[in-house]
């Protein structure tokens, strides 16, 4: 009775394993699509943003000094800086009636939002930086139980074709794992960069916008 238990289970578990297979070929197979379209996406944020977005954080900063709200903002707006940032910067100093807790707190919220947003955009291509090498190898052990039972009837063109497939999957699940950890390396550089000018720029407001109410008063 326990020897068809058992049995009854390791068929279950053979079912499961093979039915399986299908699905896991075809996460792979959106894996290299995705990677594909991170990469174009990469290489197009690059030209239209990155390569001319050449801001001297410093000099802009010390442009604020001695300034009034409108004529700050002009020069946001008129500054190489990334339209997210304008943005941002934007709401701070539509918001400078508010008290000096409730600014720092909208600043500090304005940083928040932006982290957060590109943490989202990160966060796609290091799941597949995860999970393309597991469902590499799910698709590689998958089809070698059938391969080894086809060795062993001397099936080999049916061992031929698991090992092919075992292969592939392997190698799909690691090349697109590989490029899409280059992706979220090459973003995060980025964006930390990015993040970095927008907490000085937002500190800086911080400074020169109640001063500015100050004169005006």
């Amino acid at each position: 009775m326990s020897l068809s238990v058992l049995a009854a289970l390791e068929n279950a578990m053979h079912d499961i394993s093979s039915g399986l297979l299908a699905p896991t070929i075809a996460v792979l197979l959106f894996f290299v699509a995705f990677v594909v379209f991170e990469t174009g996406s990469l290489v197009v944020e690059y030209f239209s943003q990155r390569r001319r977005a050449k801001v001297n954080i410093p000099a802009l900063l010390d442009s604020f000094k001695g300034q009034k709200a409108e004529d700050i903002e002009a020069k946001i707006e008129q500054s190489p800086l990334f339209r997210r940032q304008k943005a941002v910067l934007g709401q701070l100093i539509k918001h400078r009636d508010l008290t000096a807790l409730s600014h720092q707190a909208l600043a500090r919220k304005l940083l928040a939002n932006e982290e957060l947003y590109y943490l989202k955009i990160t966060n796609r291509t290091d799941l597949v930086a995860r999970l393309g090498p597991m469902l590499g190898l799910m698709a590689t052990l998958i089809p070698l139980g059938p391969g080894l039972i086809a060795m062993g009837q001397g099936d080999t063109k049916t061992l031929a074709d698991a090992l092919l497939t075992a292969f592939d999957a392997t190698v799909t699940g690691l090349a697109t794992a590989g490029v899409a950890y280059a992706i979220s390396r090459l973003r995060k550089r980025w964006y930390d960069e990015y993040l970095s000018s927008l907490e000085a720029l937002l500190e800086s407001l911080l400074e020169v916008l109640p001063c500015e109410q100050r004169i005006a008063k």
